[in-house]
């Protein structure tokens, strides 16, 4: 349940000692207690998929959840990108990152079913066609149309699908996609916590919208091949990491719960066999033989990178009641990103990492050197991104209240100054970007980490 929103402001083990029992951890079997697969992944990494270009990236925040009682909450308004997107874009150029996770708000452009309306994204999207920056089309993040009541609604794969092949047909030039951002918070926030949209609780509702949402993702990924068969889709999940407090039967189940829930997602859409443990969980949201074979049958399953968000709180101790805090000493980026590696076997991307402003140039150094440990250990790393391009708003309070809280996470504050860490990103690409060029993802010269600090 730890995603960057907890991780911005440290608001994490105040949110979870409020939440109910249920809500903090339940018990599973034991396979997927632990941070190393029981199985390797054997997926293969396709050819297309890697073209040897390291990509550094930024991404403008969209989230726009929808809070019980209808309210709307908008990152790209309450960070005045709808007004700012030009001064937005040229600070992007700046910095001379290389990609951007982008997309519009799918409210927006989805009013209505079957009805497009690109007008709040078009003139933003043909600056991105002209710049030679890679988009990675954001197109459903944390939030659904007005028309839909959630993301457990039945409609939602099939609406999800039309939706994607509208993009992909108004902008055919973008081809790295990810169809719906972090599934498995998605589903957390909506229908476990049921502090979003459809605003559910309990075992059953989050195994209903997890399936759900793994099921539109797919539809989705079908949808974008059909118009561009050499898509890249960029799966984009927690790099979540749950270890028991203690030895006692109660955190050692709980931990397991998290740690099933962690790669229930991935494991769905990447067609990977599943666990005992999520198959028994999966079942209480209604999950059938028959579905969890169609997702094993998927395809374009070397067109897939494995995108992971690593923020300070993503490792956690469980505690036997329920309750989480941010682990004393964490395992860090590299490990907790090769277990997902070898569970799925797909180039990964780094696909969100940040801190607050002023510890934020210090965690750029330290995950980039975790980065470059990827590499170094012969792990196809396609690229890093600091998340977000500007500061965000209100996430201290998980956009569960309306309070003009700015959480300084940003390459750029809301005024649209460099931060310090903005400043070190750009040191950092002029210094890699030639380097990167010139070595294939398991060949550092020598073991030095020059420019990481």
């Amino acid at each position: 349940m730890h995603r960057r929103q907890f991780l911005k402001v440290g608001a994490l083990a105040a949110a979870l000692a409020s939440l109910p029992a249920c809500a903090r951890g339940l018990a599973l079997g034991p396979d997927d207690a632990g941070l190393l697969p029981h199985a390797p992944g054997t997926g293969p990494i396709g050819p297309d998929a890697l073209d040897g270009t390291f990509l550094f990236a930024t991404g403008v925040e969209n989230s726009y959840p929808r809070l019980p009682g209808g309210r709307r909450v908008d990152q790209l308004a309450k960070t005045d990108h709808y007004e700012r997107w030009q001064e937005d874009f040229a600070g992007l150029q700046a910095l001379g990152v290389t990609a951007l996770r982008y997309g519009p708000a799918y409210y927006r452009t989805n009013p209505a079913p079957g009805r497009y309306d690109w007008s709040s994204c078009d003139a933003q999207m043909e600056w991105l066609r002209t710049s030679g920056i890679t988009v990675i089309a954001d197109l459903c993040h944390f939030g659904v149309p007005d028309w839909l009541s959630g993301f457990d609604d039945p409609a939602f794969p099939a609406e999800h699908a039309a939706y994607a092949r509208a993009f992909a047909r108004r902008y055919p030039w973008v081809r790295h996609y990810t169809p719906v951002n972090e599934i498995s918070v998605a589903a957390k926030f909506s229908a476990m916590f049921g502090w979003w949209n459809e605003a559910r609780t309990g075992e059953a509702a989050l195994a209903r919208t997890l399936l759900n949402l793994a099921r539109a993702h797919e539809r989705a990924v079908d949808a974008i091949l059909a118009e561009r068969s050499d898509a890249i889709i960029v799966h984009t999940e927690a790099a979540d990491r749950y270890v028991p407090a203690n030895e006692g039967v109660q955190a050692v189940s709980r931990a397991a719960f998290w740690n099933t829930v962690r790669f229930a997602a991935l494991d769905l859409t990447l067609g990977r066999a599943p666990s005992s443990g999520l198959v028994q969980f999966l079942a209480k949201g209604g999950a059938t033989r028959d579905d969890l074979a169609w997702f094993r049958r998927r395809h374009g399953h070397g067109r897939r990178w494995l995108g992971l968000d690593y923020y300070a709180t993503c490792e956690q101790l469980v505690h036997g009641d329920g309750r989480t805090e941010p682990a004393p000493v964490r395992a860090g980026l590299a490990a907790v990103a090769t277990a997902f590696h070898e569970r799925y076997r797909r180039p990964l991307f780094i696909a969100e990492t940040a801190a607050v402003d002023a510890v934020a140039p210090g965690w750029l150094a330290e995950q980039w050197r975790e980065t470059l440990a990827l590499r170094r250990a012969g792990v196809p790393v396609t690229g890093f991104t600091w998340y977000g391009l500007t500061d965000v708003v209100d996430w201290r309070w998980l956009l569960t209240q309306d309070r003009g809280d700015v959480d300084p996470m940003g390459l750029y504050d809301l005024q649209r100054g460099l931060r310090p860490v903005g400043r070190a990103y750009q040191e950092l690409i002029t210094e890699w970007t030639p380097r990167l060029a010139e070595l294939a993802p398991g060949r550092l010269a020598g073991d030095s980490v020059h420019g990481a600090a």
